[in-house]
């Protein structure tokens, strides 16, 4: 086992030849926010699953699903694979009282319904399973109720929930995909298809892209300068390949949690700084309650951030660092234009943007090996934002 500090070296190295192929690649969902809504996803599951659509594929989707949908089941309770005609956004209120309930997909067959709620997680979200279960069984029908999802977290299932099929959007993908790849005359015969519902599986379903060659070499030449090339001639590979993940994953994931705790660190000593220091010194230059107060209490991508309140009308003003500067500067109307994010970055309220950014000179490491009263920096970064408001 590598020390700390080779493997802290190691994985550092590794991350920018290992961050190309995680980064966003083309993707004709992603390009336009489609399947960001269930009922978008739902769109594009209910149209595979309809055997005379425009995929030319008939009932496999169907069969695909259902097949699923039966691993759950006992024997004897076991659903026919194909035949169903296909539903979408089905009322099944009960009684008036209960409130409108929708159903995204239904599966219905003279014997046989399958009522399908598509959502995120394993979630019922709100919706009655009872009567989800009751339409289905109107007309003597046997029912089944499924939850399609793109994770299943168990512990969300309730109030009815924890007794419906639930199927992941990777499953049904996945055997999608190896349907498709044992037929050859599909693919030949529909291109646009073939392509649509690749681009479906690599959205829903794909992990990290494959690296390019010139990745490769680059991943090659940093395990030779990191001391773990000895790794290629080892066996078994896939044993070998195991635990080398297994081993970066442990670290990065330590990495990552104290680099975390750092930004906290920095986000508490700039509060106190900005409280202590800068709101007093710019209310004495520009007269009391120039700055209201102080706050740090967003969360999410906005979370590295202190705010300097304004009172009335007046734009708020921003101390952002890491993460939240590299938001900020990326929707800015003038983006830094080679920015630097071991610094402080002051920002200045536009709506619900931003409208001006600028980089100070002021390190993080500065930031928490503590700011002395004499430090005039930001202060003076600060006046000048709000001075260039009063123009």
């Amino acid at each position: 086992m590598k020390d700390e500090a080779a493997l802290t070296r190691m994985v550092t190295a590794l991350v920018p030849t290992m961050s190309r192929s995680l980064a966003e690649q083309f993707n004709v969902f992603r390009v336009m926010h489609h399947g960001t809504h269930e009922k978008q996803l739902s769109n594009v599951f209910a149209w595979l699953l309809r055997e005379e659509a425009t995929h030319h594929l008939g009932d496999a989707f169907q069969r695909i699903l259902l097949t699923r949908v039966n691993t759950v089941l006992a024997l004897g309770e076991r659903l026919p694979l194909a035949g169903f005609r296909v539903l979408q956004e089905v009322d099944t209120t009960v009684a008036a009282e209960s409130g409108k309930d929708i159903a995204d997909i239904v599966l219905l067959r003279d014997d046989t319904a399958v009522m399908i709620e598509n959502f995120e997680t394993s979630d019922g979200h709100g919706h009655d399973y009872k009567s989800y279960l009751a339409y289905g069984s109107a007309n003597g029908r046997r029912s089944v109720v499924v939850m399609l999802c793109a994770r299943r977290e168990r512990q969300r299932l309730s109030m009815g929930w924890e007794d419906a099929v639930v199927v992941t959007y990777a499953e049904v993908l996945d055997d999608l995909r190896a349907h498709l790849d044992a037929d050859r005359r599909w693919r030949s015969a529909n291109p646009r298809q073939d392509v649509f519902i690749n681009e479906l599986i690599d959205q829903f379903v794909e992990g990290p892209q494959a690296m390019t060659v010139q990745e490769q070499l680059e991943f090659i030449k940093t395990m030779c300068e990191t001391g773990e090339s000895a790794r290629y001639g080892r066996r078994p590979v896939a044993s070998v390949a195991e635990d080398f993940a297994a081993q970066i994953a442990l670290h990065a994931q330590r990495q990552f949690e104290d680099s975390r705790g750092t930004l906290g660190s920095v986000k508490r000593t700039l509060r106190q700084h900005a409280e202590r220091v800068i709101r007093p010194q710019v209310n004495e230059l520009l007269g009391a309650g120039t700055i209201h107060s102080v706050s740090a209490n967003f969360q999410g991508q906005w979370e590295w951030c202190s705010t300097l309140v304004t009172p009335g009308n007046e734009p708020n003003i921003f101390l952002e660092f890491g993460p939240t500067a590299v938001t900020e500067n990326e929707r800015a109307p003038e983006p830094v234009s080679e920015p630097d994010y071991s610094r402080v970055f002051v920002t200045r309220q536009a709506g619900v943007g931003i409208d001006r950014i600028v980089q100070t000179d002021l390190t993080l490491e500065e930031v928490l090996a503590g700011l002395s009263p004499d430090d005039d920096r930001l202060v003076l970064a600060v006046l000048a934002m709000i001075r260039r408001t009063e123009r």
